[in-house]
């Protein structure tokens, strides 16, 4: 483990023992809502019965959706209280979930062709170089597999979320793999009411202030880099979606407001050629 994976995973640590939302395992779901969770564009096969990685997907949230559909799932991250939330929502609807502490950029703990999907959470941008993390999934999909990737969007990427008056300003160069120094080090981390249990991800004590948690390190990617570099693996593109659209009407300077001028985030949904592909440089 290199120090960006050290450092990043104390940082992960910090924030899901904080109760981070995407370490809030949800524990009221039904086949319904964990498809629509996990596959909210329509476009993913039938999981039942499939072998699915959930890949720097801890949390007790994706793991949960795949499990209560029939596959048979394993899920691979950084942070190993990431981690005890994917064994807390197995335990709460009695599934099985393998779970590995590791690196989304080093799958050699798996065989070739070992899974029929991978649902990769929004992690990308934790490393400088997105195509070894491409490399990887390619290596462990099955011909015909289908890899769902959740990502910032880079034109969301580069701009500063403060209203200037006038609009959100681009202020980060367009630069692949680009450390984000700049951005804002602390994340503010709603507390997280636990005290009913089975209670949505997003309940949170509202009476309290939010928790301050340094954040990880974040690294630029550029949509020709992401699109191309499935592209060059034998990955046929489904479909892209801009995720989360905001409210113009909202307060400027909201987050709300900021996604109605930029929409933060990708999902791209791609399936393996039956025969793979060589990477073309």
């Amino acid at each position: 483990m290199d120090e960006l994976a050290k450092y990043n995973r104390e940082r992960w640590e910090e924030l899901a023992k904080a109760g981070v939302w995407c370490s809030r395992p949800m524990l009221n779901l039904n086949s319904d809502s964990a498809r629509k969770l996990i596959d909210p564009e329509g476009m993913m096969d039938d999981a039942c019965g499939r072998d699915v990685l959930c890949l720097a997907g801890g949390g007790g949230q994706q793991s949960a959706a795949f499990s209560l559909l029939g596959a048979r799932v394993t899920v691979l991250d950084l942070c190993e209280t990431q981690l005890e939330r994917d064994r807390e929502a197995a335990a709460h609807y009695r599934t099985q979930v393998r779970t590995i502490e590791g690196d989304m950029r080093d799958l050699s703990c798996f065989d070739p062709g070992s899974f029929d999907v991978v649902w990769h959470a929004h992690s990308l941008n934790f490393v400088p170089d997105a195509e070894i993390v491409f490399d990887q999934v390619r290596r462990v999909l099955r011909p015909g597999g289908q890899y769902r990737l959740h990502c910032w969007n880079p034109v969301a990427h580069g701009l500063d979320n403060g209203w200037t008056g006038v609009g959100y300003a681009l202020v980060y160069p367009h630069v692949e793999g680009m450390e984000i120094r700049n951005q804002e080090q602390f994340w503010d981390v709603a507390p997280w009411d636990r005290s009913e249990p089975g209670a949505e991800p997003s309940k949170v004590q509202e009476d309290k202030p939010p928790l301050r948690i340094r954040g990880p390190r974040e690294f630029r990617h550029t949509l020709e880099t992401i699109v191309n570099g499935l592209i060059r693996r034998g990955f046929s593109l489904q479909g892209l979606w801009e995720e989360d659209l905001g409210t113009v009407d909202a307060p400027a300077g909201a987050w709300d407001h900021f996604k109605a001028y930029a929409p933060p985030w990708l999902a791209i949904w791609s399936r393996l050629g039956k025969t793979g592909a060589r990477v073309k440089q």
